[in-house]
């Protein structure tokens, strides 16, 4: 169907801060009064304990580092979390095992005769089971996630949306607010932004300029792969990955009905898409571990993919 040029952009305000806690009393929110609340209260029956034998001022001195804590623990953020909940994380990860082996069982002390330390009586502690939410992978790319289903992962590109003129725009977006309000399971849309490494692609134009039919092509080939050597050294590249990851309960056949489902959704989007099989997502998943290596930059393959 086509559309009028001077149409007018679908435009909707998000704001910025959609995941704040709502405010309740004195602009804060329900933990933040929870906090200073409960410290308040902690304070008044020490107080209540030690009317009697302390001064009034010598209470005040101690307990006003204790509200001060208090009121910066309540109000305060650190990384875009607030800060109780950065503390509660901090001591979680400081009490965690420090060293996790896969195994399906307990780990099994070493003997009593091996010696784990330079110090006399003094042993490492043993290494704690890890636990992944992913306990394997098909050949078809299906993850299983044990009681919590499978989940399928779709490799999206990107469209440029900024040359489409407000008709086209429109379309994009009424498509792709389709695919949103149809969806009736969770469905996650990862970004990554990865530094590239041209020496991959400089290296394979290098490699095939001998082998061309005519010299100029081998010029060509050499004089390319000498500019790509220099786009490395002067700018930084990044690479986009976007992965689409869906959920399902209902077994196999339905995970690869609504697989389906996304890259046809996708698809009618304009955004190319296809399913990651198992070699693939494996792949994917493994470099979600390592989030600072460098993508290689993708090499074109008559059918349309990237060989890596």
């Amino acid at each position: 169907m086509s559309r009028r040029s001077d149409e007018a952009p679908m435009r909707a305000r998000v704001p910025a801060d959609i995941e704040r806690a709502d405010k309740i009393a004195f602009n804060l929110s329900g933990r933040q009064l929870v906090i200073l609340a409960v410290t308040g209260l902690l304070l008044y029956a020490a107080w209540t304990t030690v009317a009697t034998l302390l001064q009034p001022l010598v209470f005040l001195a101690g307990a006003t580092p204790v509200a001060a804590g208090a009121f910066l623990l309540a109000v305060g953020r650190r990384d875009g979390i607030s800060l109780d909940a950065w503390v509660l994380a901090a001591l979680r990860h400081r009490h965690s095992p420090r060293r996790l082996v896969p195994t399906d069982g307990p780990v099994v002390p070493a003997p009593a005769w091996v010696q784990t330390t330079a110090g006399p009586g003094d042993r490492l502690p043993l290494p704690a089971p890890l636990r992944l939410p992913a306990k394997g992978i098909t050949s078809d790319g299906l993850i299983d996630l044990g009681s919590d289903g499978t989940t399928s992962l779709v490799a999206a590109s990107t469209v440029a949306f900024g040359l489409r003129t407000a008709g086209e725009q429109n379309g994009l977006v009424a498509g792709f607010a389709r695919w949103l309000h149809s969806l009736e399971s969770p469905v996650q849309i990862v970004v990554r932004a990865q530094r590239v490494d041209l020496t991959y692609l400089a290296d394979r134009f290098l490699a095939a300029a001998p082998t061309l039919p005519h010299p100029a092509l081998e010029d060509a080939a050499r004089a390319h792969a000498a500019f790509l050597d220099d786009l490395a050294r002067q700018r930084e590249l990044l690479h986009r990955q976007i992965t689409v990851a869906v959920r399902s309960r209902r077994g196999a056949p339905h995970a690869a009905q609504r697989i389906a489902e996304v890259v046809r959704a996708l698809g009618g989007c304009e955004i190319p898409a296809r399913v990651l099989d198992g070699p693939d997502a494996t792949v994917r998943l493994a470099a979600s571990l390592k989030p600072t290596a460098p993508a290689l930059a993708p090499y074109p393959t008559p059918d349309g993919g990237d060989d890596r």
